[in-house]
């Protein structure tokens, strides 16, 4: 699933694309789920002749701002987003296609058709529910504490849990509970001062190099993510534990383990990040 440097960096791609401004022309879609609760007349109705004001992101959304609604972008497990000339090639996974004033066309692309586009007129009845964002300045070491503090949860599911932090997901997961040399069954509320330092500081760090090198793409399947412009980001040869069952920890050397925790893959290094006495 995308989380948020694969989402951001497609907010970035869209922007740097100059389709801030440009009105929606036509509405295409194949699979009606992908639209609920409207139908897609009712969508496409909506959208013709919207004019894009501005795109961003909130947690693992993106938001497109319309002048007179919200059309909002969820991809789920497998989804991404296409902006090709009109004559392109059309691919069987491609649901939705939003026909632009000057013929290219914004396509959302989703081979599990897990991914989801919500119009709404009140963004915050689908956002409102979000956490913190993790690189905003209300992520702060007080607040962090607090509210770990407050929660007698195993900190991997807390920190993917979206109404607690917004934008975090199984990779970055993984590697920021490494770099805080954090078990991820550990219980929130046992975790001590130090290890909240130390976790403050190594979300917004493996967040940031993700941005900075465009994504997490594994694989090379239809469902893989991929920026805008279709390339594939780099920052799968940057990850430290995550896919590396097997491979030396680059800390300390002792063979990275994968266990499930909470129904979720989870790599880890039992050397670096000790297992909590129960």
């Amino acid at each position: 699933m995308p989380e948020l440097p694969e989402v951001d960096t497609i907010v970035r791609g869209l922007r740097s694309c100059g389709i801030e401004g440009r009105r929606i022309m036509g509405v295409e879609s194949d699979w009606p789920r992908m639209l609920e609760p409207l139908g897609r007349n009712d969508f496409a109705e909506r959208l013709c002749g919207a004019r894009i004001r501005e795109i961003d992101r909130r947690g693992k959304f993106i938001v497109i701002r319309l002048d007179r609604s919200t059309l909002l972008f969820h991809l789920r497990m497998s989804g991404r987003i296409n902006l090709l000339p009109g004559g392109a090639e059309r691919s069987p996974y491609e649901h939705l296609v939003l026909v632009l004033d000057d013929g290219r066309e914004l396509r959302f692309h989703d081979t599990r058709k897990f991914g989801r586009a919500y119009l709404t007129e009140r963004e915050e009845t689908v956002l409102g529910r979000l956490g913190v964002e993790p690189l905003g300045s209300d992520f702060t070491l007080a607040w962090l504490r607090e509210g770990l503090s407050r929660r007698k949860r195993m900190i991997k599911p807390l920190l993917l849990d979206q109404a607690f932090i917004a934008g975090l997901g199984n990779i970055y997961v993984d590697e920021a509970l490494w770099e805080a040399r954090i078990h991820p069954q550990t219980r929130s509320d046992t975790i001590s001062i130090e290890q909240v330092r130390a976790l403050r500081y190594a979300i917004p760090k493996v967040l940031r190099r993700g941005l900075k090198n465009r994504g997490t793409s594994l694989g090379d399947g239809h469902g893989n993510y991929s920026a805008v412009s279709g390339e594939r980001g780099g920052n799968q040869h940057k990850l430290k534990v995550y896919g590396r069952a097997g491979e030396n920890c680059p800390s300390c050397g002792a063979a990275i383990v994968k266990i499930i925790v909470a129904q979720r893959g989870t790599h880890l290094c039992p050397h670096c990040q000790l297992q909590p006495s129960s």
